[in-house]
């Protein structure tokens, strides 16, 4: 490890999808926060989560192995108390670590309401946050504002008025900013994630109407509707959280390693389809940008994945760039979420950066898609997939 190892900033957002961002082309987005991250870093064009729902990519992100290897496969499953952790890792390395915000991976009762201040006063003990030395979060409730937060300096919740990412990105900066270090920190943001009408920290959401939808949204029906009204919701709480990480972003020292990502995306009416779980691309795929003093921006078409942040993160602790450059992803859904509009059945598949297979549970192909020609995944090729070149391949690996 060099003599000045680097400060490490991980900011995980909750349901930002890739395409989401004024850098990527989404004339909805109004990112300019991001859009610089994306202009100063490396942009993972084809980045996609390991499992397009919440505790299973979190779990993957920060173990660097996937669902249900690490411990969870249902919904409700917590993380185990003996998960190896990247913080555990970095702890050794001599970084002091630290999580705020968001953390999902605790034991939960099934039969408490997931909206509202039951899940977002429970307490995480200390055995449950993942070896993190410093923690301030909390496990969930999905309030986007006055969060109630507890942890290390916090024995008992506290309700904190304001929007919640501004909260937590203003405790974060509060904090490193008193650290010598080497630090190593987590701020894990819930927005946008639903409830989309809540307000969104001031910005204003513009009328549904004027969404630019993609072609793989159904016109004509409740589907556009429902996606209009929702996406104007938000794309308000994009542009909230955007400030809020530009304020993060700007408190730290500049030559701070960053990571911009999210656990996975939303459907939003794509092919009459909402939320998450599913393995179309609104679902799997996610911003990825890494920012880092010594490393010249550019754009990369890999195939990375969440579950590849550990070893970047190894590489960077030694002061070295990333070595990686994967070929393939593999993308699942270990269970069935029984919740309104989430995925009905188990999948695994792999994703290329032009191609993508998903296999049901049972081996029979679910989706072919030749992401280069068919960007918008409107022809599904899995009927023939088995005799084409260009996924017999990917069939090998998935049976």
């Amino acid at each position: 490890m060099r003599s000045s190892p680097p400060n490490l900033l991980w900011i995980v957002t909750t349901q930002w999808r890739a395409a989401a961002c004024g850098y990527a082309g989404d004339g909805n987005a109004a990112s300019p926060a991001v859009d610089a991250l994306a202009a100063a870093g490396v942009d993972y064009t084809q980045a996609v989560t390991p499992h397009p729902f919440g505790p299973f990519a979190r779990a993957a992100l920060l173990t660097g192995v996937a669902s249900p290897a690490n411990g969870v496969r249902d919904y409700f499953d917590p993380l185990p108390v003996n998960a190896r952790t990247i913080a555990h890792e970095l702890n050794e390395w001599g970084y002091h670590t630290a999580y705020f915000g968001k953390w999902h991976l605790a034991p939960r009762e099934r039969d408490e309401p997931l909206v509202g201040e039951a899940h977002a006063r429970m307490v995480v003990p200390p055995e449950r946050r993942g070896g993190f030395q410093f923690w301030e979060g909390f496990e969930g409730g999905f309030l986007l504002n006055d969060p109630w937060l507890h942890g290390t300096r916090l024995p008992e919740p506290v309700k904190f008025d304001g929007y919640q990412s501004d909260v937590l990105a203003n405790r974060a900066a509060e904090y490193l900013r008193s650290q010598a270090g080497p630090w190593f920190a987590v701020v894990s943001l819930e927005a946008p994630h639903p409830p989309y009408a809540a307000p969104a920290a001031g910005a204003t959401p513009v009328l549904p109407a004027s969404i630019a939808l993609t072609p793989n949204v159904p016109r004509g029906g409740a589907v556009e509707v429902r996606a209009r009204q929702e996406l104007a919701g938000y794309y308000a709480h994009l542009a909230a959280t955007d400030a809020a990480i530009g304020q993060l972003v700007a408190a730290l020292p500049a030559d701070t390693t960053i990571v911009f990502t999210s656990v996975h995306g939303d459907m939003h009416g794509a092919h009459g389809l909402f939320r998450k779980g599913w393995p179309h691309e609104e679902s799997v795929r996610v911003p990825l940008i890494v920012r880092r003093p010594d490393e010249t921006a550019r754009r990369d078409e890999a195939a990375v994945s969440l579950l590849d942040l550990p070893a970047m993160m190894r590489s960077w602790a030694r002061g070295e760039a990333w070595s990686g450059n994967p070929s393939v992803a593999m993308i699942s859904m270990p269970s069935v979420v029984a919740l309104p509009d989430q995925c009905d059945r188990e999948w695994r598949g792999v994703r290329t950066r032009d191609r993508k297979l998903v296999l049901n549970a049972d081996g029979s192909p679910w989706l072919a898609i030749d992401l280069t020609a068919d960007p918008h995944e409107q022809h599904n090729l899995a009927a023939t997939c088995r005799d084409d070149p260009r996924f017999a391949p990917l069939v090998q690996m998935l049976i």
